[in-house]
């Protein structure tokens, strides 16, 4: 007999004194040996399973009689299969999993087919009221949805339906109790022991309402749960939920995927899962299962938690962690910066060791267990499969495990505010202004009085007190750390204000209470940022989501990659179509995103104004670019697939020195010779702006500035190429030239941009009479200056004698006067390039030109730091007089003032 130990291949005997599981069924089933001898060189794939079950179905016939004991056979050959290869170290983790994985999903889908071809042949098919053929889906969860599935698992499954309805046949019943049947069936064809034994355990409690709710349930059923019902540790289950059996996954995926991942990052998960593991703690402490290495201190749940905890925090925002299996999950961590490589390394190894203990504990008997073996016996054959000499060195190295696992564990759940603070009860008693106001000064603020006001305003508020308890325990916990943050900061005062204004915002969105309580390092970003500049502060409490960012440290370093960004925003932009206010909301959040990070590398001071300018600008033709063809594809009515269109930015973005909150000067232009071209790209500018100035949930991405079109404001909303060549060559007025000088092509066509900047050359390089141009550009100076300049003692920056629209002036005035006979000044390659220019080629002095850029750098750098504090433009006249200096000079001797 081929069972016999002399007959069967070498693997299979060494693997046979350590496994007595494969000893009884070579013993007890005369066909495996020969079996085995053909398959262990390899890995078994669906092919050979199917190949398997057809075998034996041929010889026995086939349907239901058949399919209990073809099933359970198959277990037999895979699980022994698998046995042999792990054992000789033939098969890596991967193919242990995924071979299993494979055996459970064909097992259901046969067994599917078989018996619901018997029901239908009793019932007919289930039906939806309009007549539509149902289906039942089957989705596995845990280690099944995860491809991961262990040698000795069960299985969790969920059954579905998509609608309601009745079967066609001549004896008719519900869809409901169609499917419910089908299931029971499967159920009982899958987990019943038989003489064969079992093909797998199942569980259904992870269904709607666990055991009290029904075995099957529709789509609309599953989606009301979820809203209504749905709780945390169901969230958590279903990351890794997949559907094994049924066409219309897609309609279910669209059901969980919302109840599953949160539109914004979800720092409350991790609140959630820290009691989700506490419990299941107590509950092995109660049944004493310390040893178990999958549910105890360091084992391998705990590494699915920290993989799956950081999927639900931020699953919903970036797609990529929506994957199932946990290696996976823990390799896509160390390049978002949530953990460290080193870390990852570390419990990947950890994981990989844990479940190969796993599967040789289970080898032993095919028992769905998890503890390590008190037998003597049984010790020393586990840590022969492991490779250890004797159980003291397995325990040695799985203890070791364990604890960096604990350790890593503890790093992301621990729980900062467990210990109590020393301004707790400053905090309990805020209402007590005169303490508060002791607290506060021994702290160091200046103004203790105003601050104890505003917290006790916030604590005996009625929104305050009607907060739901888990939200307020967050913010009791917080408080007092935000005192402390706040009184570590230079301008304590106006940071804790700040601060109170951001805990205000916030203070009902539990998720970011809880980021803030989770990560004191975040906390003390929030600090430093909200210390440093008021309009950071704003922009922060208005958009809150953006806290995430004070948890990467490498935002600080890193240089933005626009190319790569783009790429990215691109395909998120993409895969959300046809959804456009989600498209909308997304392409603010990523910019708000570049631009904070932008903000804590210039407080940090690893920008100058004009890296920063730069950045910014590249930043708003990327936005505008993306969101030409997003609109485009909006117009109902196209006569052509590209559109020759493109936008022309003026002012700050057009000279490419956009700062934080500047809007857009732009103009729609178009070159298109079809009868309906302007009545289309008039929609498409409509629709271009909307976008761009809208106020959604996300925000705003920018005010826009149309009115430096042709005409202004009583001009068409877009231009065709030649009648703004026209305009521009026929009817502008000078100061509309002086405009042009900063004007370029950001997004669109680039053939159309190419054609503008020959216009706009052109234009610059028309033959001006200088004493005409000088009173034109003066006496558009004068009215400025009396509209805007000398309001106060201060020195206004922009505005006043010697500021920063002096500067521009006189370089247009340069430009336009010059460009005829010198066309590099036509370049727009920004003020201070052309101040050295004009200075070259001996239009003014030298030495004043670079005087006078060393002054435009310095006034916007002043500009720039009163815009941060969100203060006017204006400074005491004695510090601005050094750089106004120049540029008076230079005033003077180009326009005789």
């Amino acid at each position: 007999m081929s069972s016999l130990p002399d007959a069967l291949p070498q693997p299979v005997r060494s693997a046979r004194r350590l496994s007595r599981y494969l000893s009884r069924m070579l013993d007890s089933q005369p066909w495996l040996g020969a079996a085995l001898a053909d398959s262990i060189a390899g890995p078994i794939g669906e092919a050979d399973l199917q190949r398997f079950l057809a075998a034996r179905e041929a010889v026995s016939g086939g349907g239901d009689a058949a399919l209990r004991p073809a099933l359970r056979q198959l277990r037999i050959w895979v699980l022994c299969h698998l046995v042999v290869r792990d054992l000789a170290c033939a098969a890596p983790l991967q193919e242990v999993t995924t071979t299993m994985t494979l055996l459970a999903e064909v097992a259901i889908r046969h067994a599917h087919d078989v018996l619901r071809a018997a029901l239908v042949e009793r019932y007919g098919q289930p039906l939806s009221p309009t007549g539509w053929e149902q289906e039942l889906l089957v989705i596995g969860m845990g280690k099944l949805g995860g491809r991961e599935l262990n040698v000795s698992s069960d299985i969790d499954l969920i059954f579905i339906y998509p609608e309601d309805g009745d079967t066609g046949g001549r004896k008719v019943i519900s869809n409901f109790e169609f499917f419910e049947r089908l299931g029971k069936q499967l159920i009982q064809a899958l987990a019943e022991v038989t003489e064969h034994g079992q093909v797998f355990r199942v569980d259904m409690r992870l269904r709607p309402n666990g055991d009290s709710g029904p075995l099957v349930c529709c789509f609309d059923m599953l989606e009301n749960y979820f809203m209504t019902q749905g709780r945390e540790w169901e969230r958590y289950a279903w990351i890794k939920g997949r559907v094994l059996l049924g066409e219309r996954w897609q309609e279910l995926r669209n059901i969980a995927r919302p109840f599953v991942f949160r539109k914004y990052l979800d720092f409350g998960a991790i609140n959630a899962m820290r009691e989700l593991h506490a419990q299941i703690r107590r509950e092995v402490a109660r049944r004493d299962r310390a040893n178990n290495v999958k549910l105890g201190p360091g084992g391998i749940r705990e590494i699915e938690f920290i993989a799956q905890v950081f999927q639900l925090i931020r699953g919903g925002r970036d797609v990529a962690l929506q994957v199932r299996p946990t290696l996976r999950v823990l390799s896509l961590l160390p390049e978002r910066g949530i953990l460290s490589t080193q870390t990852v390394e570390e419990l990947s190894t950890a994981y990989v060791f844990l479940r190969r203990l796993e599967h040789r504990l289970q080898y032993l008997d095919d028992a769905q267990t998890h503890d390590l073996p008190t037998k003597a016996e049984d010790q020393a054959l586990v840590a022969e499969t492991m490779g250890f000499a004797d159980y003291p060195a397995l325990l040695a190295v799985l203890d070791a495990h364990r604890k960096v696992v604990s350790r890593h564990f503890d790093s992301v759940f621990g729980d900062p505010s467990e210990e109590d603070h020393s301004l707790d009860a400053t905090w309990t008693n805020a209402e007590d202004t005169e303490a508060t106001t002791n607290a506060l000064g021994e702290l160091g603020y200046r103004r203790p009085q105003a601050g104890a006001e505003r917290l006790a305003a916030i604590h005996a508020s009625p929104r305050y007190r009607q907060l739901p308890n888990n939200i307020k325990s967050r913010l009791d916990a917080l408080m007092p750390r935000m005192i402390e943050a706040a009184a570590a900061t230079p301008g304590a005062d106006d940071t804790l204000a700040r601060m109170l204004d951001l805990i205000e915002a916030i203070g009902r969105r539990g998720a970011y209470l809880a980021l803030l309580q989770q990560y004191p390092q975040a906390l003390r970003r929030v600090a430093d940022l909200m210390s440093a500049s008021r309009w950071g502060a704003q922009f922060l409490t208005r958009h809150p989501i953006l806290l995430d960012e004070m948890l990467d440290a490498r935002n600080l370093e890193s240089a933005p990659d626009w190319q790569a960004f783009r790429a990215s925003l691109a395909a998120e932009l993409e895969s959300l179509e046809p959804d456009m206010e989600r498209q909308m909301d997304v392409m603010r959040e990523r910019h708000h995103a570049q631009v904070f990070r932008l903000l804590t590398q210039d407080l940090a001071g690893l920008l100058t104004v004009e890296k920063l300018a730069d950045h910014l600008s590249e930043l708003a033709d990327l936005v505008l670019d993306l969101t030409l063809p997003l609109c485009w594809r909006r117009i109902k009515i196209r006569h052509r697939e590209e559109p020759k269109f493109a936008v022309i930015s003026y002012g700050k973005l057009g000279g490419k020195e956009l700062g934080y909150a500047s809007d857009l000067d732009i103009v729609f232009l178009y070159d298109d010779d079809a009868p309906e071209a302007s009545e289309v790209y008039t929609r498409l500018a409509q629709r271009t702006n909307t976008w761009l100035s809208s106020q959604t949930a996300a925000g705003q991405l920018f005010d826009t500035d149309l009115r430096l079109r042709p005409n202004g404001e009583s001009g068409l909303l877009v231009s065709s190429l030649e009648a703004f060549r026209k305009y521009q060559t026929e009817s502008a007025w000078v100061w509309e030239h002086q405009a042009l000088t900063r004007a370029r092509f950001s997004a669109g066509d680039r053939a159309l941009g190419e054609a503008f900047e020959r216009i706009r050359c052109e234009v610059l390089r028309m033959k001006r009479e200088l004493d005409g141009l000088r009173a034109e550009v003066l006496a558009m100076r004068r009215k400025m200056r009396d509209a805007h300049g000398g309001k106060s003692e201060l020195f206004d920056l922009k505005h006043d004698e010697g500021g920063l629209i002096d500067v521009e002036f006189l370089i247009q005035y340069l430009v336009l006067g010059h460009s005829h006979d010198h066309p590099q000044l036509t370049g727009n390659l920004g003020n201070i390039a052309l101040l050295r220019i004009a200075g070259e080629i001996g239009l003014i002095p030298a030495d004043l030109a670079a005087a006078c850029a060393d002054s435009y750098r310095e006034l916007r750098r002043l500009q720039h730091r009163q815009r941060l504090n969100d203060r006017p433009s204006r400074i005491d006249a004695d510090e601005a007089e050094p750089a106004r200096a120049p540029v008076r000079a230079l005033w003077r001797l180009v326009f005789g003032e």
